[in-house]
């Protein structure tokens, strides 16, 4: 049932974005699932939120938009978000990251921008392969570790990706790479 609801949440604050126009980029888990799904979809990882790339200045249309889905937008302790009327809980939110924008100012790069995108089959709007591992590289968390993982496992990501990242992000990548 939760699955259904992250779906559900997707569909429609990206069906609500597309109907206005707003450009947009799914992120974090959500776009590692789809980038892994084109290659062995039995390989895809659930993941329980949402998490979007925008440009602050579509900020207006993007609120309208997706009030028109049953979902407001809130700042939580500095990150903003569509909060679900029905379901009104941030962590189940639709989680936000300005494009071009540093996401936390010791982090060595800034949120990749919206030319960054592409579309996969289906529709779907998402950042760039190289881009999204930038971003997981970045945060380096748990989830970001396995999430890349996940994308070297399926031939989604290899040594070459490492000599266009900054010195830190490629020698987080060549850890990943070497463990099994």
């Amino acid at each position: 049932m939760a699955l259904d609801d992250v779906s559900d949440r997707l569909e429609r604050i990206t069906h609500c974005l597309d109907e206005a126009e707003v450009r947009y980029a799914l992120i974090g888990g959500q776009a590692v699932a789809l980038w892994v799904a084109t290659v062995d979809p039995a390989a895809v990882r659930t993941t329980k939120d949402i998490d979007l790339l925008l440009d602050r200045n579509d900020l207006p249309v993007s609120r309208a938009a997706a009030r028109s889905v049953e979902m407001d937008y809130f700042e939580i302790m500095g990150v903003g978000m569509f909060i679900d009327r029905g379901d009104p809980n941030p962590r189940h939110g639709v989680h936000i990251v300005w494009a071009g924008e540093m996401v936390r100012p010791d982090e060595p790069v800034p949120a990749p921008g919206l030319e960054d995108r592409e579309t996969l089959p289906g529709g779907r709007h998402v950042i760039s392969v190289a881009k999204l591992v930038e971003m997981k590289l970045t945060a380096f968390r748990d989830q970001d570790r396995v999430h890349v993982r996940d994308m070297i496992n399926v031939g989604l990501i290899d040594e070459s990706l490492a000599k266009r990242l900054p010195a830190e992000l490629a020698e987080r990548l060549q850890q990943l790479l070497a463990s099994p």
